[in-house]
């Protein structure tokens, strides 16, 4: 008798077992069909709806785990039909999941830093680790933990309990641990793919996606104008917030990788941006803001009159302008900040912020602001220029209109309206204006540009309007914005350049995540532990040097900093599967919107942390607890939208029969089940697994035994095992730890 049969699937015609499903018949060859609540070691269910397929010459779709192969089946595993259906499933799933994919320190970095994890390595003093884990994203974090105005700590859900985490400072301290440790981490070079790359401007946006294209193994070259790297890292943010030997070190590494640097040249000047392209197989251009803004007040073409940026500019360069003893700088954002500290530090005597709304709406990061008071500034909070005033060609002071505040305007703060006939007078001998920066246009004229004289570059493909001419950063689209954005896009940009290079452009795409909004109540239970202070300088003593003003995290400090995190992120991330079918089929669970069942959460144990509200009720869990393990400390409870996978009576799993085997969590296919974390300890501890052969009878199971340190926490059969020792579980456990 013939046990096999012969089907097609997608095409391709093969054998399976007679008793096999059509989801074995594929999996056995290679061919992928999705599910959520299917495994083999479990009787099938068929609950999630994912594994449809479509069979010839039949009006239903069938569901291919729970459907037997029969001779001459024509299979097709990815019609339109299929898709539409696997898309729905997923969507109506999703409606009803709430919690976490990513934190919101991570969404909220504009370079999707895994700020989470890299606390997470810090606190259990994993430094080496953390470093790699930063530089998968950002490659000088030395420097950028140090200028950044990190937009991850407002999101930061630790301000609900006090104060958010300082993940900015423990990127720099670990960066700064790995620089000094003699053996830096150097990530991985591909094989040369013969492919050049040429990049124009060598600030982080430059710097970055040089990084990543040469690990990707293609030759890169940088060009800049400058007579050195960084671009406004190095002559835009001042020495006492950036040492430049911080930035020499990393530009150094990234040197080191094999990247090209090439300085005092200029697009326009010394080559053409067409020279270049024909040189090159892909080009970038990353060459930044470098003009100060106007305000087209009376008087700005004053002598004494200085853009914010020129001003950075000239004293990075070691030619300070003369500033006299009064100083007045407009504006409210960082350069202003780092503009009017600056002047400090030169010597001027009267310094004022002119800007024309008030403290709470300033854009300048709030220690930033602080420090600037504590050195001296005065802040003239609604004013704003209305003429400088000049004698015999230069300034002698600048007459400030009185402001008041309106309605909010479209970026949501409150607009800022003259209070007519109310003006102020200020005696200066210097007026910087920090209000803005706009690009330099010399050289790339055959780009297209948008209104505002920026390039024109696709949000999605980082395309120009030239073929193999790329564009990221501070020159593109919307204009200047914050370091980390740049390296953002440029990390972006070096996946798409890449598949340019390989014959096919493929367009970043934004992952789809499910977002948990949360209150100050969620976290009314957990401990206050204030924010360790960074130790700095005095403002007497700093504001007459450029010397860096942080001394820095000790290991004690940063470890306990970090062990702050109230780790907001799915631990699961990387493995669910129901985050990666979201995206792969390009969900939008929006229009199956509705009103979430916030299901009970109060009956976790010591080891296993369940959340219902990433349930999905593919059953998974309970049947794993019943067939395999033969404990049934779980189950299906109510119907409908209310079902929940429970211990019988809502029970803590303590008071259960479950011995935390975690098989569970290893087959739950979304997070709802998670191993509590054992790393996020004061003193540190990992968990360790050790795969035994069981000898108390002839059937000799493989087993795993989960330890901390020398304690046995708990006896599992392996991933592919199960227990059903006729000892019964707690003779095996007793035995098993009397035997170890």
């Amino acid at each position: 008798m013939n046990d096999k049969v012969t089907l097609t699937i997608d095409g391709i015609k093969i054998q399976a077992a007679a008793d096999a499903t059509i989801l074995d018949a594929a999996r056995a060859n290679s061919i992928d069909i999705p599910t959520l609540c299917h495994d083999s070691r479990v009787e099938t269910y068929g609950a999630c709806g994912l594994c449809v397929v479509e069979a010839e010459n039949s009006p239903k779709l069938m569901r291919a785990c729970a459907t037997k192969v029969r001779e001459g089946m024509v299979i097709n595993t990815h019609t339109p039909r299929v898709i539409s259906s696997r898309k729905i499933a997923l969507e109506l799933l999703l409606s009803d999941h709430d919690g976490d994919c990513r934190p919101p320190c991570a969404l909220n970095c504009p370079a999707g830093t895994d700020c989470q994890g890299y606390v997470g390595l810090i606190a259990n003093g994993e430094y080496k680790l953390a470093v790699k884990l930063i530089k998968e994203k950002i490659p000088i974090p030395a420097s950028i933990g140090r200028v950044c105005p990190h937009p991850c700590e407002t999101a930061c859900r630790r301000k609900h309990v006090e104060e958010p985490v300082s993940i900015a400072w423990l990127k720099s301290f670990a960066a700064d641990m790995d620089m000094s440790s003699g053996d830096a981490y150097v990530p991985e070079i591909k094989p040369d793919t013969g492919k050049t790359v040429s990049i124009i401007g060598g600030g982080p946006g430059g710097l970055s996606v040089a990084f990543f294209l040469r690990a990707m193994g293609h030759s890169v070259k940088i060009y800049d104008k400058m007579p050195q790297m960084g671009g406004m890292l190095r002559y835009g943010i001042p020495q006492y917030r950036l040492p430049k030997d911080v930035l020499d070190k990393e530009i150094a590494a990234i040197e080191d990788m094999g990247v090209e640097l090439i300085n005092n040249y200029k697009i326009g000047r010394d080559i053409s941006l067409e020279q270049i392209k024909a040189n090159s197989h892909a080009v970038v251009v990353a060459n930044g803001a470098w003009l100060s803004g106007s305000m087209g007040v009376k008087g700005e073409d004053l002598l004494g009159v200085i853009g914010g940026i020129d001003f950075l500019r000239e004293v990075s360069l070691g030619n300070p302008p003369e500033i006299g003893d009064r100083v007045a700088v407009c504006g409210g954002g960082n350069t202003a900040m780092d503009a009017c500290r600056t002047a400090v530090r030169l010597g001027a005597k009267e310094v004022y912020i002119v800007y024309r709304r008030t403290k709470s709406e300033m854009p300048a990061a709030i220690e930033e602001i602080d420090e600037a008071e504590e050195e001296g500034v005065i802040f003239k909070y609604l004013t704003n220029p209305d003429e400088i005033l000049s004698e015999n060609g230069k300034v002698y002071g600048m007459r400030l209109q009185v402001m008041e505040l309106g309605e909010p305007d479209a970026s949501g703060r409150r607009s800022p309206v003259p209070v007519e006939g109310e003006f102020e007078e200020l005696e200066l001998d210097t007026v910087i204006m920090a209000i803005g920066q706009k690009n330099d246009n010399n050289g790339f004229e055959i780009l297209e540009k948008t209104r505002r004289g920026t390039i024109v570059a696709d949000e999605n493909s980082f395309r120009t309007s030239v073929e193999g001419i790329f564009a990221i950063g501070d020159s593109t689209n919307g204009g200047a914005s914050i370091a980390i954005a740049a390296i953002g896009e440029a990390q972006k940009a070096s996946l798409v350049i890449n598949s340019y290079l390989n014959g096919k452009t493929v367009g970043y795409k934004k992952d789809y995540v499910v977002e948990k909004t949360v209150t100050a109540e969620d976290f009314a239970d957990r401990e206050k532990v204030s924010r360790e202070k960074m130790p700095k300088l005095s403002p007497e003593e700093r504001k007459h040097n450029f010397n860096e003003i942080v001394f820095g995290y000790t290991e004690e400090a940063a470890q306990k900093e970090a062990a702050r995190c109230l780790e907001c992120g799915c631990h699961d991330y990387y493995q669910c599967k129901l985050y990666n079918y979201a995206n792969k089929y390009d969900v939008n669970p929006a229009r199956f919107k509705g009103e979430k069942v916030i299901r009970y959460h109060g009956n976790s144990n010591e080891f296993i942390e369940r959340n219902p509200d990433k349930c999905v009720l593919c059953g998974l869990c309970v049947r794993a607890c019943t067939e395999v393990m033969d404990i049934t400390a779980i189950g299906l409870m109510d119907r409908g939208f209310n079902t929940t996978v429970s211990p019988e009576f809502n029970l803590p799993l303590d008071k259960t029969n479950c011995n935390a085997c975690g098989l569970c969590v290893r087959m739950c296919p979304t997070g709802a089940l998670q191993e509590k974390t054992l790393l996020r300890k004061q003193v540190p501890v990992k968990e360790t697994i050790k795969n035994i052969t069981c000898n108390l009878c002839d059937k000799k199971c493989t087993l795993a035994l989960s330890y901390v340190g020398d304690r046995l926490l708990r006896v599992m059969p392996d991933d592919e095992g199960s227990l059903k020792c006729h000892l019964g579980r707690e003779e095996l456990i007793k035995r098993i730890k009397e035997s170890v």
